[in-house]
């Protein structure tokens, strides 16, 4: 599915992503849970997956499958054999036993204490939290007798009893 809407501004379907070009370099991406707006050339994507690992995200393979770009130029140098070879082509000497190590006297006599740790109670932990605007919330009791709320009708020290018309309408807290 290929349709046109301007110059730049075409649409591209494909594994359930719809890929809308916004200019030549920038794509917007629309599948899935989340949707990203891709810059080829700069190597970057809305999701920020695509600017933090260097590695092409799924809004990027999109966009450069509507570009006919391929998804290994978009993929970070420092992911290349080259790289690996450079960063472990220098000798790496062994560390050594503790006691030749050659520690700075301000590390040596600083304490660093571990941090503290809170007895945890048992059961399940408490939640503090709001209740929706939709959610039941608990009514108080309403007495028989003499109408108030807070208690019931066996629990009533009132001597009088209520009409049924001063009976005031349920209360919810």
């Amino acid at each position: 599915m290929d349709r046109s809407y301007g110059h730049y501004c075409s649409t591209y379907q494909s594994n359930g992503r719809h890929t809308l070009q916004l200019n030549p370099v920038t794509y917007h991406v629309k599948g899935g849970e989340l949707e990203g707006v891709v810059d080829i050339f700069n190597k970057t994507c809305t999701c920020k997956e695509f600017d933090i690992d260097k590695l092409p995200c799924v809004h990027a393979i999109a966009a450069a499958h509507h570009a006919q770009v391929s998804v290994y130029s978009l993929v970070s140098p420092y992911y290349t054999k080259e790289y690996y070879v450079l960063a472990y082509g220098e000798t790496i000497y062994p560390v050594g036993s503790q006691s030749q190590w050659d520690v700075p006297n301000e590390v040596a006599t600083r304490v660093v204490l571990p941090r503290e740790v809170k007895e945890r109670k048992r059961g399940r932990p408490k939640t503090s939290r709001f209740p929706s605007v939709d959610e039941f919330r608990k009514r108080k009791n309403l007495c028989d007798k003499c109408g108030a709320y807070g208690h019931y009708k066996k629990k009533c020290n009132s001597q009088t009893e209520s009409t049924e018309g001063n009976q005031p309408t349920d209360v919810l807290v």
